[in-house]
């Protein structure tokens, strides 16, 4: 008995000794993998500029004669040696672009913050900031967040100007009609100022191979509809006042950004095309993106901004799966849509 003892408290010390090294080796772990984290945060800019100019001198050394190009560097050297003297006295404005690329959870909203951010602590009134957007909108709460991003730059006193080359829609509208300017392609979607909820109910199914379901609430409206359980008349007839409610907060939102337009055609959750877009006032002028930018690279110093978090490799395998879900589920309703727009 007296060896055991003995043994039970070697045990315990043994025990303790290896709990402790263990606590020390996660902890080391935890603040490596927060520092290592905010190493693989940071923000990457890129002068357009540059871009366009290289484009562009690459295509001359194919189609120019050796001496041509020779007198044309010659007489860009001479334009950019006035330039310089010019920015001296008149320095060049400032265009920064950022880039929104919208799924059904606004996820790019978590770099367009940080983006946002940055920008706002150099940028001034005689600056601009232009945002390529692309959405077809999504979660309220999470566009909600992203637009108000936005409206941080409109309340700097910052001008805004949105292009849409492909679609701006729900949500992506309001985020669009922040921009004190939307450029949109002809062909580009804009609209469905509107609000859609949509849910299966099994409960038949369930009833049918005799599945009991029972949902416990206390708050008379803390759930309305259900996906198992039986909905009521009094349920859905609040759960379309929620509903109205969303929308006519969503209406008041767009129409105190576009005070041009008469929300209550617009506010139908239709969608239009450019063209029509651009008669009902969504949009301001069409052009697209390129276009504008490369006319302005001739007077601006023009700045892409684009903040990066590198994942690690659960999170990127956990995120591409649920991309690539996503987009297959938006893929067959827009086949649908584009079904019903054409024909």
């Amino acid at each position: 008995m007296e060896f055991l003892g003995d043994y039970a408290v070697f045990l315990a010390k043994v025990s303790t000794v290896v709990i402790a090294v263990i606590i020390v080796l996660v902890t080391i772990v935890v603040l490596r993998r927060d520092r290592g984290r905010q190493n693989n945060r940071h923000l990457e800019v890129h002068k357009l500029n540059d871009s366009y100019k290289m484009l562009r001198e690459k295509l001359e050394q194919a189609l120019l004669e050796k001496d041509e190009l020779k007198a044309l560097r010659k007489a860009e050297a001479k334009v950019v040696k006035r330039a310089k003297k010019q920015e001296k006295t008149e320095p060049k404005s400032r265009l920064f672009v950022l880039n929104f690329d919208g799924d059904i959870r606004a996820s790019a909203v978590e770099s367009l913050r940080h983006e946002i951010t940055a920008l706002l602590t150099i940028a001034k009134p005689s600056d601009e900031v232009v945002l390529r957007l692309e959405s077809g909108g999504g979660m309220v709460h999470a566009y909600g967040l992203a637009a108000s991003q936005l409206v941080r730059i409109r309340q700097a006193g910052i001008p805004l100007t949105v292009c849409v080359d492909k679609v701006a829609a729900s949500g992506g509208y309001m985020m669009a009609c922040i921009g004190d300017r939307i450029l949109a392609a002809p062909f580009a979607i804009l609209g469905s100022i509107g609000v859609v909820a949509q849910l299966p109910n099994l409960n038949r199914l369930l009833k049918k191979h005799n599945v009991d379901y029972e949902v416990l609430t206390a708050g008379e409206y803390k759930r309305t509809l259900t996906i198992f359980g039986e909905n009521t008349e009094k349920g859905r007839e609040k759960f379309q006042e929620d509903l109205e409610m969303t929308h006519r907060l969503f209406k008041d939102f767009v129409a105190s950004y576009r005070s041009q337009l008469n929300i209550e055609e617009v506010a139908t959750g239709e969608i239009w095309l450019g063209t029509t877009a651009l008669n009902k006032k969504l949009v301001d002028e069409l052009m697209t993106s390129d276009e504008y930018l490369a006319k302005r690279a001739t007077d601006a110093e023009l700045f892409q901004l684009h903040y990066i978090e590198k994942k690690s490799l659960p999170e990127r395998f956990g995120m591409a799966f649920g991309n690539v879900l996503e987009k297959g589920l938006l893929k067959g309703l827009t086949r649908l849509n584009e079904q019903k727009f054409w024909q």
